[in-house]
């Protein structure tokens, strides 16, 4: 019987050595004339015999390919030559990859020795379909007292953590890294300022939380496309220990700065702004990228995405598309962060959409109660601080003012303390004891 070629395959196929020319230069991009690569395409624009940049195909206007290069571009000039490299890029991926940090070309950024990765995956991964995707019925634990008792996340969820600069992100992912059950970590830092990134694996990750992680790294000062590339090289880290049956924890940091990557590649490309400045390929692009995360037959991505809340606006545009494709988010309060709460989550406006479907029907109603006691003292929060409520006017809020000392003990977490899912929800069901032990009763 005949080799059958699939459809997708001969999509794939380009002649070998495919080459163009530059034609014109606009800001970062290229106009290469003669080149019909498809789109993500990798190539190298050939300035001399010594040097190349190495490039992508990011658009095509009439019969010209866009090329936007992934370096400086000093010494292109019209008629430089240009070289398809990959017209489906791949990226080497492997076993011995814990303990180290990436760029986001995969090369080791850590001072250590350069190891061999046995496997290649898809950089922008493979297709799979919702009904292939089991139900979440287990809790992963954190590590996060706060989110394993009142936000529990299942394997294989998608959280977004919602925040302001300076509240507390990294601090968090960090406690998430280091205590979490995930089998393995991958820590994706997009667009991070170049001084934090040391900060962040010596102070906030540690040793513990490094030496089951994989780091993929990409400063602000880098190429928008080496920014946007990170991302798509650490979710295809996620989905390769996914495939080999772990079950993974991927924090990526932030999904903000990946939209204003996609944006400065959008803009020089052509594309028209729309929905405050940002083009229509951000919020084509958001979708992809987050849904590569989740379970599959053989393991799971539990998905942590920093989003950069601008003004504390939880409202602008990449927060709301954000949240609308994820499982649920948890929300960093400067207010709670100015009074030294930590972790700073503001428990009513945070939710996790799998809770109900992974804890027991005794858990969730302890939350519940909880929330509503959280809920009353914030309505009379402003009374009770000028000492206008009068005890008695409402059993909730008498309640919630008794407890304030045990639920502010409950909901804050050092960073050196230890917890786990179980001793959370034991912490939980013993604050809702003391709750049912208070008396409940209205004054007359």
């Amino acid at each position: 019987m005949p080799n059958v070629i699939s459809p997708a395959s001969i999509e794939r196929m380009l002649p070998w050595k495919l080459t163009g020319q530059v034609s014109r230069m606009v800001g970062l991009s290229a106009s290469v004339s003669g080149f019909p690569a498809p789109l993500g395409a990798l190539c190298r624009l050939e300035v001399d015999s010594r040097l190349s940049i190495k490039g992508e195909v990011v658009g095509f206007h009439d019969d010209q390919t866009i090329v936007q290069p992934y370096g400086e571009i000093q010494g292109v000039r019209r008629g430089t030559r240009v070289v398809l490299e990959s017209s489906y890029p791949m990226v080497r991926v492997g076993k011995n990859l814990l303990g180290r940090v990436i760029d986001g070309w995969g090369r080791f950024i850590d001072g250590g020795p350069t190891v061999y990765r046995e496997d290649r995956q898809p950089l922008t991964g493979s297709e799979l379909s919702p009904l292939h995707r089991p139900r979440i019925d287990r809790t992963l634990s954190t590590g996060v007292r706060v989110i394993d008792a009142l936000l529990s996340t299942g394997m294989g969820q998608r959280m977004g953590i919602f925040a302001g600069s300076g509240v507390g992100k990294s601090t968090l992912m960090g406690m998430m890294a280091r205590q979490s059950e995930a089998d393995i970590n991958v820590v994706v830092l997009v667009g991070e300022r170049g001084r934090e990134v040391r900060e962040f694996l010596e102070r906030d990750l540690g040793p513990e939380g490094l030496k089951r992680s994989v780091v993929v790294v990409a400063t602000s000062e880098q190429p928008a496309l080496l920014r946007l590339r990170s991302a798509h090289l650490g979710s295809a880290l996620a989905e390769y220990y996914r495939d080999q049956g772990k079950n993974v924890l991927l924090m990526m940091d932030s999904v903000t700065r990946y939209a204003l990557a996609q944006r400065e590649i959008g803009l020089s490309a052509g594309e028209p702004p729309a929905t405050r400045g940002y083009p229509p390929s951000v919020f084509a692009m958001l979708p992809r990228l987050l849904e590569r995360s989740g379970r599959n037959e053989r393991g799971s991505i539990t998905a942590f995405y920093t989003v950069l809340v601008e003004g504390d606006d939880a409202n602008e545009p990449i927060s709301d598309t954000v949240r609308g494709i994820l499982d649920g988010h948890v929300m960093l309060s400067r207010k709670l962060a100015h009074r030294g709460h930590w972790p700073a989550i503001d428990v009513l406006a945070s939710v996790s959409r799998s809770m109900k479907d992974i804890v027991t029907p005794e858990h969730r109603a302890a939350s519940e109660k909880l929330k509503q006691l959280l809920a009353a003292y914030r309505e009379a929060e402003d009374m009770i601080a000028i000492g206008a409520y009068q005890s008695g006017s409402n059993p909730l809020v008498d309640q919630a003012v008794t407890m304030q000392d045990a639920i502010r003990s409950f909901l804050t977490q050092s960073i050196e303390e230890t917890s786990n899912s179980k001793l959370a929800i034991d912490k939980l069901f013993e604050l809702d004891r003391f709750r049912a032990a208070l008396p409940s009763r209205r004054t007359p």
